[in-house]
């Protein structure tokens, strides 16, 4: 996605056409999750966030261009002066203060879908995908469930894969089978290195996959052919993910316009839910 002069927006374009190894990618990521405070992490710190070595930090500045992370980090300061972490806001606690982030998190989101080409593209792919295939393994099985849950109603054939094992590979060759073409997946932190192999497989399988992840650099992009990101929070004991989700509706939007019969068939199970009784008005 383009389109958003976020603090994330602005590092994911510093990295872009740069050949990256592995742990520098796991720095670039750990970059863009933190935007706002990257400019100010010495490099101990950030090899820290990233889990890495402080050499490795500085081999990293120095495969993007410059003579050291000193030297990267003022060039961070000057073109991403709007990543200074904002002061506590008074009577905040930490609490609201996840709740703040996650708002920012949202207007980075906001940004981006300013270019809505990506989704748009997305959409397509997946409303043509017969069955769809919805992947999504441990922190990001409830984003997976939620998108297969609604796009049941307007989509002919979504097969949902949340759970892992021996089997997961299976399922998809079985999918690929029935003639799928295209495999949404929800990737968040931690991730598991199983959704990795399973998005291998699926490609190998010829698959287009498609995948909502936190972040442009997160570790499932080498093996997606579309990656749209969307910021996790990070302030609380565990991630929220209140923009991956919301990008989730939004592609649920895009493949509903790509699907003629969505709306009959949104009507026609609104008439067979009042009929049974489902739900309480």
């Amino acid at each position: 996605m383009s389109g958003s002069d976020s603090p994330a927006a602005r590092l994911q374009t510093l990295f872009e056409g740069h050949r990256l190894t592995p742990t520098q990618r796991r720095i670039a990521h750990s970059m863009v999750r933190r935007a706002a405070e990257v400019p100010f992490l010495s490099s101990v710190e950030l090899a820290e966030l990233a889990g890495v070595s402080q050499p490795s930090v500085t081999r990293f500045a120095v495969a993007l261009g410059f003579d050291g992370y000193p030297a990267l980090r003022r060039h961070l300061r000057e073109v991403v002066p709007s990543a200074e972490p904002a002061p506590r806001a008074a009577g905040h606690n930490e609490y609201q203060q996840a709740v703040v982030a996650e708002i920012e998190n949202l207007r980075h989101l906001a940004e981006a879908l300013a270019d809505p080409a990506p989704v748009r593209e997305a959409g397509r792919t997946l409303a043509a995908g017969r069955p769809l295939v919805v992947l999504g393994l441990r922190a990001a099985a409830a984003q997976a469930h939620g998108f297969a849950y609604f796009a049941a109603k307007v989509h002919p054939d979504v097969r949902l894969l949340n759970e892992g094992g021996t089997m997961l590979h299976d399922r998809i060759d079985a999918a690929v089978r029935a003639g799928a073409s295209a495999l949404l997946c929800f990737a968040l932190p931690r991730h598991p290195r199983e959704v990795l192999d399973a998005l291998a497989h699926a490609r190998e399988a010829g698959l287009t996959v498609v995948t909502v992840a936190d972040s442009a650099f997160a570790p499932v992009a080498k093996v997606s052919d579309l990656l749209l990101p969307a910021a996790v929070g990070t302030g609380l004991a565990f991630d929220t993910a209140c923009a991956p989700m919301l990008l989730g509706r939004v592609l649920l939007e895009a493949m509903c316009d790509d699907l003629p019969d969505a709306q009959a068939r949104l009507e026609e199970f609104d008439a067979r839910a009042a009929a049974r009784g489902l739900f309480v008005e």
